[in-house]
């Protein structure tokens, strides 16, 4: 079986998260509010996730992956970290159950200040991480503790960062994708300008954070 193994808290970067995006975005904090009226579609391991086609205000609709993030974060939750073989196949399993071509997740790239680390060289094997739990991957040249697709636009096994290679913007951004290539239900390296929909899961930080800064709000 397929084990989608961490490999330690990136947590010196934590900070560099919160540093402006470009046209001034941010990552945002929590809103006590929305965490309380947060909706879940189903749990699995004791999490709640939420699928933004199976809710009629997002059905539909598709973000970039900053914009995703947001829409967690703002309700104590965190775009879906698949760091293990189970959550990674419950998420596949709904994916193609609901006909969906592609989700963000909450991989990426470490592009941040700090990511000259010796350890995340060279950065396309070893910096990539899940943002929400600041964990990061193992080596992508590792296959059997990863679901990288062995094909992708330019035939190249994952990640091959090929948009920027044509002239466009770097693939910095984590998405699995349903049979876009032709490759089966995968990980690809994506340009996080794209928009998709996205899967959210709760975030055990978010949540102690609110409850404890909001003790009267029911989380």
């Amino acid at each position: 079986m397929l084990r989608l193994i961490v490999l330690g808290a990136l947590a010196t970067l934590c900070a560099a998260q919160f540093q402006p995006q470009p046209a001034g975005r941010i990552l945002e904090p929590p809103v006590p509010a929305l965490c309380a009226q947060r909706t879940i579609h189903e749990r699995f391991n004791g999490k709640g996730y939420y699928f933004s086609w199976a809710e009629p205000r997002t059905s539909g609709q598709e973000m970039d992956w900053l914009a995703g993030r947001n829409f967690c974060r703002q309700r104590c939750m965190d775009l879906v970290s698949l760091e293990t073989s189970a959550e990674n196949e419950f998420i596949k399993s709904r994916i193609v159950q609901n006909k969906v071509k592609y989700i963000w997740t909450s991989g990426r790239l470490c592009d941040f200040k700090g990511c000259d680390r010796p350890d995340l060289q060279p950065l396309n094997v070893n910096g990539w991480f899940w943002t929400a739990e600041l964990q990061k991957l193992a080596p992508t040249t590792d296959r059997t503790q990863n679901d990288w697709s062995e094909s992708g636009g330019i035939g190249k096994p994952q990640p091959d960062n090929r948009e920027a290679i044509q002239g466009g913007a770097p693939e910095n951004c984590l998405a699995v994708l349903n049979q876009f290539y032709n490759d089966g239900v995968n990980w690809h390296d994506v340009a996080c300008h794209h928009k998709k929909p996205w899967v959210c899961e709760e975030n055990d930080s978010l949540l102690k954070y609110v409850r404890f800064t909001n003790p009267n709000i029911r989380v």
